[in-house]
């Protein structure tokens, strides 16, 4: 198998598969390997042999929603292989489904012995990570139950309990056992000269806690029908600009991503929702900064996500103190997981609160839908919701004793906690980390716009006047307290946080560009700032960098210290349009746009830094969630933003 990994994505559900259609199941790498739902691993290997042998890659898989590839057995060029094989897979909700089709290449009767060997390791995907982490399973039984048609996979940890089923039609002729746990289904075919014979595998996981009935769809053709379906009424009715036919096809890319994201939710009073995942392959789970944030980009387009998205998150609203998962009344949930690790404590992200920035998304997106939809009743069904979260805003967030939005690094969980949230993001020029209590800018931005938009939401839904009044003068009182406390005149710039003293974290960053998006700078700074951020140093030619080049914190491969990311540059272009700095906002547009028809139209979650004028390709980051919500719904706020120029 080649380092080369596909990504199938559907709901809660994804499968990496490599260019042959296998599966290793090789632990570490940036890259999971294997079928994944609700956070575990259903099927850590799943390969084909051919008479005992790997078969060789003719046509690899290509990305698409369905995985398709050619295979032969392996020879010489004196020797032509005797028969070709034909691979399909796709995953639905919680199942993997396979056909593979045999054809002789001989005009005599031929034999050919199919292998498939499988497992499930029930691995959590945070035992994956790249960061030296392990962790002990106490008591942990797995187990292996022969079927008439498969094999049956299953994981018992205390109450944990989790299996994998798979099943072939026609059935195996027979179950191996391989000495390695896996399990090894063996079919003999008889073929008729030139003809073919066809299997169909298919594969259900029912994880731990999912009590839905599901089936696995008849074939990969079904599964990638019904996602079609779904994208196809996501894309439906958006009218794309014309004139500009690769931001069309990014949008429309977008919004096909955006479909295969949604999530199975809960709202507060039970009801079933469907809300965007974060991205795949690391992230495919509910993040509340990033659920806002595309909600906030596909608004305009497609409301429905908002009118799910803020039930979901008000559903999930912390409702008390809690150090472990750094909740406290009021709070947006940061992160929902459903692993193993995270129902028994081993890591805190099953409802972990550790952001700054959801609880005043949370505003912006709700006070931003009333506005776009005009839908009234959303914003007083969550009435108590949006309280709650100006409540800790001004009380536990900081609002009222720092003047600002502050976070503390978690030992646990997060270090930085607002959205350059990777150890060090937060730093001055010279890449010192900032220390103690961290008031981060960006933040500070929401902080004013969720301000100001529930002040709106009191006096026109609520019909609190009072409430209002306040809520509008905490928000000019933020503004005239950040311009004087934050602003650089030595740059001409707003510091990228203040430090537990209050001094400046000076490094000259990308989040300025969210000011100019919320409102927080007076049109002059704004202005300064905007034409600031297209210089050189800052835009690569494929976007805004996370910290402008020629600073010693600068490195172009850094997560968020020099790279380029789309939803970033997203609130940016909207920013500079907002400012009227429109020449500016279009030149933003058109280099992400470029680097979406770059790749197939499909905006990564992030690039690497490297400026456009010293390599005419965007360059990847390594790391990066190929399929990311905010990513897939950029496209959308640069339309909104520039239309189709």
């Amino acid at each position: 198998m080649t380092d080369r990994h596909h990504l199938l994505v559907h709901g809660g559900t994804f499968a990496a598969v490599g260019d042959g259609g296998d599966i290793s199941g090789v632990r570490g790498g940036s890259f999971p390997d294997g079928l994944f739902v609700r956070d575990a691993r259903h099927l850590s290997r799943w390969q084909l042999t051919v008479d005992g042998a790997v078969p060789e890659t003719l046509s690899p898989v290509a990305d698409g929603d369905t995985a398709r590839c050619v295979l032969v057995p392996r020879g010489g060029r004196q020797e032509p292989p005797a028969h070709t094989l034909f691979r399909e897979q796709a995953v639905g909700d919680g199942s993997f489904v396979e056909s593979l089709r045999v054809t002789s290449n001989r005009p005599v009767p031929t034999t050919v012995r199919l292998a498939v060997t499988a497992d499930a390791d029930f691995t959590d995907q945070f035992e994956l990570r790249s960061d030296y982490r392990t962790y002990t399973k106490p008591g942990a039984t797995r187990t292996r139950e022969v079927l008439d048609d498969g094999v049956e996979f299953g994981y018992q940890r205390r109450e944990w309990r989790s299996c994998t089923t798979v099943t072939a039609e026609p059935a195996p002729d027979g179950v191996e056992e391989t000495g390695t746990g896996a399990r090894r289904l063996v079919w003999t075919l008889d073929l008729e000269p030139h003809g073919s014979a066809e299997l169909t595998l298919r594969v259900l996981a029912r994880p731990h806690g999912d009590k839905r009935a599901r089936r696995v769809p008849s074939s990969p053709a079904a599964l990638n029908q019904q996602l079609l379906a779904l994208e196809g009424e996501f894309v439906e009715g958006v009218a794309f600009p014309t004139g500009w036919p690769e931001l069309a096809a990014a949008c429309a890319r977008g919004l096909a991503d955006l479909a295969s994201l949604q999530l199975p939710a809960t709202g507060p009073d039970g009801e079933d929702l469907r809300v965007p995942a974060a991205g795949a392959p690391w992230f495919l789970t509910l993040l509340g900064r990033d659920a806002l944030l595309t909600s906030l980009f596909a608004l305009p387009y497609r409301p429905q996500l908002a009118a799910a998205t803020l039930p979901a998150l008000a559903a999930t609203q912390a409702t008390e103190t809690d150090a472990a998962s750094v909740a406290q009344p009021g709070k947006i949930v940061h992160e929902v997981r459903h692993g193993e690790l995270a129902h028994f404590g081993q890591v805190p992200y099953g409802r972990y609160y550790g952001s700054v920035d959801a609880t005043p998304l949370f505003l912006v997106l709700l006070g931003a839908y009333v506005e776009q939809t005009g839908d009234v009743s959303l914003a007083r069904r969550l009435e108590s919701h949006a309280r709650a979260a100006i409540g800790w805003m001004l009380d536990h967030g900081g609002l009222t004793s720092r003047g600002y939005l502050v976070y503390r690094a978690d030992q646990g969980g997060l270090a930085n906690q607002n959205w350059k949230d990777s150890p060090g993001a937060i730093c001055g020029a010279d890449g010192t980390r900032a220390g103690g209590p961290v008031m981060a800018a960006g933040a500070q931005g929401y902080a004013y716009d969720a301000l100001r938009r529930t002040a709106w939401l009191a006096r026109t839904a609520w019909k609190d006047e009072t409430y209002g009044a306040l809520l509008e003068q905490a928000a000019a009182d933020l503004r005239d307290r950040f311009q004087r406390d934050f602003w650089m005149p030595d740059r001409a710039f707003p510091a990228l946080a203040l430090d537990g003293e209050g001094r400046h974290v000076d490094a000259l960053a990308s989040d300025a560009g969210h000011l100019l998006w919320s409102g927080l700078l007076d049109k002059e700074y704004g202005e300064m700032v905007g034409r600031r951020l297209l210089e050189p140093d800052f835009f690569s030619g494929w976007g805004v960098r996370t910290v402008a080049s020629g600073q010693p914190a600068y490195h172009p491969l850094s997560y968020h210290r020099g790279s380029v990311w789309p939803h970033d540059n997203a609130l940016i272009t909207l920013g500079l349009a907002r400012y009227g700095l429109h020449d500016e906002a279009r030149a933003v547009a058109h280099g992400l746009v470029d680097a979406a028809t770059a790749t197939g139209h499909r905006l990564p979650e992030v690039l690497a830094g490297y400026g456009r004028e010293s390599h005419g390709e965007p360059v990847p980051y390594p790391h990066a969630c190929v399929r990311e919500a905010r990513s897939a719904a950029a496209p959308l706020a640069l339309l909104t933003a520039v239309g189709g120029a």
